[in-house]
């Protein structure tokens, strides 16, 4: 008759076992790294986030965006690049603009 784990004995004279967490009955097989690394969090198709390990210096997996050179390229070696209008210089020069017309009207409604 096999034993059932169920019906433990008690061991050392009414005592139980231990509880401590013993590394040779780890209930998963990833190592400890493994499983304390920041987690992607990427939404999935059901809506639950992803919970594969995110790429080191990077907020998401391999598979969401996180290997390195994902992305396209910058500039002109972008297959959609058109005009120019949306590149990092462009973007600062709209920005110092748009700040230097803030502190132009501050000051106008001040005077």
């Amino acid at each position: 008759m096999r034993a059932n784990h169920g019906d433990a004995q008690p061991v050392n004279g009414g005592g139980h076992m231990k509880s401590e967490a013993n590394p040779m009955h780890q209930t998963t097989q990833e190592p400890l790294r493994l499983r304390l690394a920041p987690r992607c969090g990427a939404r999935t198709r059901s809506g639950r986030p992803c919970s594969s390990p995110a790429v080191k210096g990077k907020p998401r997996c391999r598979m969401h965006g996180g290997s390195r050179g994902s992305g396209a390229p910058k500039g002109t070696r972008n297959g959609s690049y058109k005009h120019g209008a949306f590149t990092c210089e462009a973007i600062a020069e709209r920005r110092e603009l748009r700040d230097l017309v803030r502190d132009v009207r501050t000051l106008l409604r001040d005077t």
